[in-house]
């Protein structure tokens, strides 16, 4: 038995090398290309890298061609939006200005509303005023009730009158010694006066009024000279 043994491990030593070598050599044989086959290969390449070259160039064109085109459609469309815009702050501005003008509108209907009624009120109060300077001064008294209680009255009348008239907002203008105020006042004359500044009112024939700061009646004056 040991030298059946001795006999197997004798030829297994000298199988070793060989299969070793076997085992190293490798699977697969690279074939050798020709020197001929070389050129034909790098003529294909090259032909290859041309026509991959010149579709990107074509890709690159398009891409371009691509690009400014939808440049000039972002451009277009900013354009819009900023005209839209401008239309747009242009509308409200409007809009803001249309609600002042109608605000202003209503608050002058509400204060001048009664400005013709007021007009048509100034002329009773010029009547009444000279009814009231008409009665003489001189002759008021207790012996006189007649005269007495008409003065009175005109005068309680005028009081009143004058008073419903502030309330509504209407004032007069008795400008006596003041400047003259061409939007207030209404020069009939001048005259010469001593020692009066040039421009000043020295008479009133008929003082004006005012409803809320609205001159609707100039006062009709004399003004002296410069």
């Amino acid at each position: 038995m040991a030298s059946l043994n001795l006999a197997v491990l004798s030829k297994i030593s000298k199988l070793a090398p060989i299969i070793t070598k076997n085992l190293m050599r490798p699977t697969l044989q690279t074939r050798a290309i020709p020197a001929s086959g070389l050129g034909s290969l790098r003529h294909y390449s090259n032909e290859e890298a041309t026509k991959k070259d010149e579709e990107l160039s074509e890709n690159e064109k398009k891409l371009t061609t691509e690009i400014e085109g939808l440049k000039k459609e972002t451009d277009s469309l900013n354009e819009k939006v900023k005209e839209l815009d401008d239309k747009y702050k242009r509308a409200l501005a409007d809009g803001e200005n249309m609600r002042r003008r109608l605000t202003k509108q209503i608050e002058d209907a509400k204060l001048f509303g009664i400005q013709g009624f007021c007009k048509d009120l100034l002329e009773v109060a010029d009547i009444l005023g000279h009814a009231t300077e008409a009665v003489p001064k001189e002759e008021i008294s207790d012996k006189n009730p007649h005269l007495k209680n008409l003065y009175e009255g005109l005068t309680m009348t005028k009081a009143q009158l004058n008073q419903v008239f502030k309330r509504h907002g209407l004032e007069t203008v008795n400008p006596l010694n003041e400047k003259f105020n061409p939007n207030l006042h209404e020069a009939l004359f001048q005259q010469e006066v001593q020692n009066v500044e040039p421009n000043t009112v020295v008479v009133v024939s008929k003082i004006g009024y005012k409803l809320h700061e609205r001159c609707i009646r100039p006062a009709l004056v004399g003004v002296s000279k410069g």
